[in-house]
């Protein structure tokens, strides 16, 4: 008989990064290796499409009722599944009761996986009401009650260890076969310097905005934003391109440098890096601050570029606008740098081990 294993998601399958780039590219080898799956996500596309937009507040309330219905009625199912893997929290708000009746009544066994600092409150603008009643303190209880805990960066791994012995890094990876599978090739008339993100992560944008303005009027370069959100800068000259799965290499290869600015804060030091492997898979040189996971994934100045201060994003981004020859020789190691530590290839086996350490448990 096959291991069934039930994937518990906050998004639907395809549509958010944090599930495509952590276990979704890894589905396609579990028939083969001889795992079941079916994945079941707290809200529908309906209500994901309009999750982060301004209002909608009944519809949001009925989205979010309606995937708790969702949950009780799945309870009923979980007894012909063998391994449960909750990404982040099988619901966004409230305790973790569910969590606690797979754990201690259902007795399954439980792979969580997380890949950012989701015990400290960050809830967006958009849904502020959210974080009276988000309870961010379950993660320590969620990580009590698993069998393996996964995580994105050492930093989520040292807060794990706290509630689990258990605790296994498990980078966000790239899948360089099927979708990040091309280079940059071109060679644009002005240089183009840009970001992509979701709207949480713009503010991080703004941090730089100064620096990317006066640079701007020396160098001439284009700067491109890929998201879900228009950031308005109240200066710097940009192209707004909407987030669309169907073109989201075609419109990170316009890249010539991508960048990826961060705080030194203790959400940032959660991040696992997932811009910098964007473009470093497409052979695109990355210019990121120097915080957390960051300094593990970039040697500077062989595959990348670290940055602390102004004056390093002022210097650094003006020798790669400056030098073709630069942009593709970081490009190149960048890629290389992909390939071997931070591609699915380099990791399935880690992540099937994985499966099979939690079947064995």
């Amino acid at each position: 008989m096959k291991n069934k294993i039930a994937f518990l998601v906050p998004y639907p399958i395809g549509d958010a990064p944090s599930q495509r780039f952590r276990f979704e590219q890894y589905l396609m080898f579990l028939n083969q290796e001889g795992y079941e799956y079916s994945s079941f996500s707290f809200l529908d596309k309906k209500h994901f499409n309009i999750l982060y937009q301004p209002g909608h507040f009944f519809f949001k309330s009925w989205g979010i009722l309606k995937g708790f219905i969702n949950r009780f009625l799945l309870l009923l199912q979980l007894n012909q599944y063998s391994i449960i893997f909750i990404h982040r929290e099988v619901t966004p708000i409230g305790p973790p009761i569910f969590e606690w009746v797979i754990s201690k009544i259902l007795k399954k066994r439980i792979i969580y996986d997380f890949d950012d600092a989701i015990w400290l409150k960050n809830t967006s603008d958009t849904n502020h009401f959210i974080s009276t009643i988000k309870r961010h303190s379950k993660v320590s209880l969620i990580c009590k009650w698993s069998t393996i805990v996964m995580c994105g960066n050492h930093f989520l791994m040292n807060f794990s260890k706290k509630y689990n012995n258990d605790v296994i890094y498990m980078p966000t990876t790239i899948d360089t076969e099927n979708s990040h599978n091309q280079l940059k090739q071109q060679v644009n008339e002005m240089v183009t310097i840009g970001w992509t993100g979701t709207h949480s992560t713009i503010k991080y944008l703004y941090e730089i905005e100064p620096i990317l303005f006066r640079l701007q009027q020396e160098l001439h370069f284009k700067f491109v934003v890929i998201s879900d959100k228009n950031p308005l800068f109240s200066k710097l000259d940009y192209d707004y391109i909407p987030w669309n799965k169907k073109n989201e290499i075609k419109d990170l290869l316009r890249f010539d440098i991508g960048i990826m600015p961060l705080l030194n804060e203790e959400w940032a030091k959660g991040k696992c890096g997932f811009k910098a492997l964007q473009y470093m898979a497409l052979g695109i040189p990355s210019v990121i601050s120097s915080v957390g996971v960051n300094i593990e994934i970039i040697e500077d100045g062989v595959n990348g570029y670290l940055v602390d201060t102004d004056s390093e994003w002022t210097q650094k981004l003006s020798a790669l606008i400056n030098s073709t020859q630069l942009r593709m020789t970081l490009g190149k190691e960048g890629r290389k740098t992909i390939n071997e530590k931070y591609s699915v290839l380099a990791n399935k086996q880690k992540f099937l081990d994985s499966l099979k350490k939690a079947t064995k448990a």
